[in-house]
């Protein structure tokens, strides 16, 4: 009886060690996805997949992708990994900084260039870059890392060398000289209409800006790779002589539900997805927000007396069609509102404190888009999205006879119905064609009135400054040519065509670009592309119009263009960092200027400003500048991004003098870097991280104030000398502090984010105080932190 027992017993020992060690092991998580051929996105057969110094429960670090190219990596350690990724006839790639954490499986869409020989690890740096000239891809996951991202991709662009941001509490950015309205957004390969709140924000004016506003209204959890541009555009891309931000939107995991929850200063984020038919591989996403200042605001709580509210709702549905297609249908809906209320009489202490401002944005986008591979070598793409926003200003103000104006309204609107197309045809191993087209139908209304003091104006008790709308078809084809004479050489050639019915304005622009990849790993790149852009509503629909009688009309105002010649060289250290250098030259012409002799007057230096003078194409502009930029992404636990750029930015008004644009700064340098720790220990994984960021920046620029006039008039007056004040360099630091806990079924984030570390007083612009009776210096942001918490699950 005894020996039966004791078998038994160590039976009975064995399995419960078994079983503990089972719970006791350090959680794991599933890595899995697509490899496309990134030219026609044809699923890849038999393409390998391998995680890199992985340390697996199952050792299962490697796959072949099946019939339909999907792989999947199972028991992936939680952690930072990187993916090599080949397959015959095809250049291979490493796909650096996978983020796997227990709350939420890693899927991955994964696009291999075709190549004539495989030129080694090298020459590939994974998803952010492909062959396009002045590029960078922006991902989601160095949106949550990366130190003063407000979780915005355009936040997190200005690292880069050539781009900074006109004021801390925006995202309008200026790239390589060019005024923020030069950029344009696209979302899902269509332009659309400005897709942020508060497009007021840091506004000298405080009027709505063409594209930039506080933050972006797509949720960064919807968010895919952005693909941000800075010149020499390929044929797709028109409407902008300055720079594209170019988002799409990740499909939802079609095999598992998932959900985010996120608190922080930005606002309150949950998101689901998961599969609506597993066997069919749909899928949606879904994202609501709603800003913590409103909740406070609800509360009472206001920053600077201002009540600062916003909400979105973003969305995108996944359904697969046969041979790899897809077809989406996706929507994003924002509005935002900052209102001040007039303080009482003994608490005033400068203009705005008397008066009282409501200011509203509302937007709105939606479309359905179908990729369809034809055949063996044909590539169909097609979408309709539609957008839509509103912005609407009023301010009150009680009657004095020191001040102007007792009442004044803004109200724009804007409009885009675009229908897009375009098929690319694989001809052979070296040679591929792509013709597309864009037809949108644009609408454009902007209004300025102002209830004005008869003391200071005439008779007239309401004067409408101007008020109009514009609406006409853009058509938009284009045609490309990518041609492989040798194996290590890829010449790129085609046209855009650019014409706007509403005043018949046309362009015909020649693109090209040759990449030579002179040694594995390195590669000498040129471009050349003519660009056009209309302009904005406010320019065209200016007149000054008191009485209702119009003095001039600038709606006959042509595209303003531009020849961009860049030439550049990159060099891949290894798998997982490179370095390169870019010149640039950008030179305008057709810029709208003022008729009147002797003007200073350019569009090139609007932001947000309304235009009073009659406008003619015969200005001109130029930015020049050399780029350098180091960036080693993420792993052995360390990244560093660091850029600088010297640059000029010049214009010519009517007066035929060259001077600086307002956004001649000089030169910009940045540097970015992390550090992390991972400590995994029985069922849980923690990863501790550190970010800095240090921004030091040439100062912008401001227009002189003539203290006298401005005394006379209640109001600032600028002198003749236009934007002749430079401002002190720009310094910043920012850090990221965040410490992540992985456990079996989720996974937690907790952040702080302390932007302008050491409260650096930054010079905004300067104005004239009326009720101060002197002229005052704003500054932009001070410190700020920012708490955040995330859980995955």
């Amino acid at each position: 009886m005894t020996t039966p027992f004791l078998r038994k017993s160590l039976f009975l020992c064995l399995l419960t060690f078994l079983a503990l060690s089972g719970f006791s092991q350090i959680p794991t998580q599933t890595i899995r996805g697509t490899v496309y051929d990134a030219s026609q996105n044809r699923p890849l057969v038999g393409a390998s997949v391998v995680v890199q110094n992985s340390k697996t429960g199952n050792a299962n670090s490697g796959a072949i992708t099946d019939e339909q190219g999907h792989f999947r990596l199972t028991n992936i350690a939680i952690g930072r990994h990187q993916l090599s990724v080949s397959f015959v006839g095809y250049e291979p790639s490493v796909i650096n900084e996978v983020l796997v954490e227990s709350g939420k499986e890693q899927v991955l869409e994964i696009y291999l260039q075709p190549g004539i020989t495989q030129l080694g690890e090298a020459t590939a740096i994974g998803t952010r870059t492909d062959r396009t000239i002045s590029a960078e891809h922006i991902t989601i996951e160095q949106v949550l890392r990366f130190p003063a991202s407000y979780l915005d991709p355009a936040r997190l662009a200005t690292a880069y060398a050539g781009v900074v941001t006109t004021n801390d509490g925006t995202n309008n950015i200026s790239v390589r000289g060019n005024s923020p309205n030069s950029l344009i957004w696209r979302l899902e390969g269509v332009e659309i209409v400005n897709p942020n709140h508060q497009s007021n924000a840091g506004t000298i004016g405080d009027r709505p800006t063409a594209n930039g506003g506080g933050v972006n209204m797509l949720s960064a959890q919807l968010l895919g790779t952005t693909r941000f541009l800075t010149g020499a555009f390929s044929p797709e891309y028109g409407n902008s002589v300055g720079g594209v931000m170019d988002m799409s939107l990740r499909p939802g995991n079609n095999e598992r539900h998932e959900f985010i929850a996120q608190a922080g200063l930005i606002g309150l984020d949950l998101a689901a997805e998961g599969p609506i038919s597993k066997q069919k591989g749909s899928s949606y996403l879904v994202n609501y927000r709603y800003s913590l200042t409103g909740l406070l605001g609800a509360m009472g709580v206001t920053f600077g007396g201002e009540d600062i509210r916003f909400q979105d709702l973003s969305f995108n549905l996944t359904f697969p069609t046969r041979k790899g297609g897809r077809f989406t249908a996706f929507g994003v809906l924002g509005n935002s509102s900052n209102d001040f209320t007039a303080l009482a009489a003994e608490e005033q202490t400068q203009d705005k404190d008397r008066n009282t401002i409501s200011f509203t944005t509302k937007m709105a986008a939606g479309g359905l888009t179908l990729s369809q591979p034809i055949g063996a070598r044909l590539l169909w793409k097609t979408a309709l999205v539609l957008s839509a926003n509103n912005s609407a200003r009023n301010l009150e103000s009680p009657g004095d006879a020191r001040f102007r104006s007792n009442y004044e309204m803004d109200d724009q609107s804007g409009s885009r119905y675009s229908l897009t197309s375009s098929l690319n045809y694989q001809i052979n191993a070296r040679n591929s064609f792509k013709a597309g087209l864009y037809l949108t139908r644009a609408y454009n209304s902007v209004g300025v009135w102002k209830d004005v003091n008869p003391f200071f104006i005439g008779s007239s008790a309401n004067n409408s400054l101007f008020s109009g709308s514009m609406e006409g078809w853009m058509i938009q084809p284009y045609v490309n040519y990518q041609w492989l004479p040798v194996d290590n050489v890829t010449v790129n050639a085609g046209l855009f065509y650019n014409t706007f019915t509403f005043n018949q304005s046309r362009s015909l622009e020649p693109r090209a670009s040759v990449r030579w990849e002179v040694r594995p790993g390195k590669a000498l790149t040129v471009a050349y592309g003519l660009h056009s852009q209309p302009q904005l509503p406010q320019v065209y629909l200016a007149k000054r119009n008191p009485d209702n009688k119009m003095l001039f009309n600038n709606e006959d105002l042509g595209f303003t263009k531009a020849h961009h010649i860049v030439a550049g060289y990159t060099h891949q250290l290894s798998p997982d960092s490179y370095w390169k250098i870019e010149g640039y030259s950008q030179m305008l012409f057709d810029v709208p200027i003022s008729t009147v002799s002797g003007s200073k007057f350019s569009a090139v230096n609007l932001i947000e400003a309304y235009v009073s003078e009659p406008l003619v194409n015969a200005g001109k502009a130029q930015n020049r500048g050399v780029e350098l930029t180091y960036q080693k992404y993420l792993s052995k636990n360390y990244y560093v991004l660091a850029s600088g750029s010297v640059y000029d930015s010049r214009y010519q008004a009517a007066d035929g003098v060259w001077r600086s644009t307002r956004f001649d700064g000089g030169f910009t340098s940045g540097l970015t870097a992390g550090k992390e720790w991972t400590k995994s220990r029985e069922t849980r994984s923690r990863i501790w991280g550190v970010n800095g960021r240090i921004s030091y920046l040439g100062g912008l620029r401001d227009r002189p104030i003539d203290a006298v006039l401005s005394q006379q008039a209640g109001t600032t007056v600028y002198s003749s000398e236009e934007f002749s004040v430079h401002f002190p360099a720009y310094f910043r630091t920012d850090l990221r502090i965040y410490w992540k806990k992985s456990k079996a079924r989720y996974s937690r984030t907790l952040s702080l984010d302390l932007q302008n570390l050491t409260n650096a007083q930054n010079a905004f612009y300067s104005y004239f105080d009326a009720f101060q009776g002197k002229v005052v210096q704003k500054y932009q942001l001070g410190l700020i932190p920012i708490l955040n918490y995330r859980w995955e699950f």
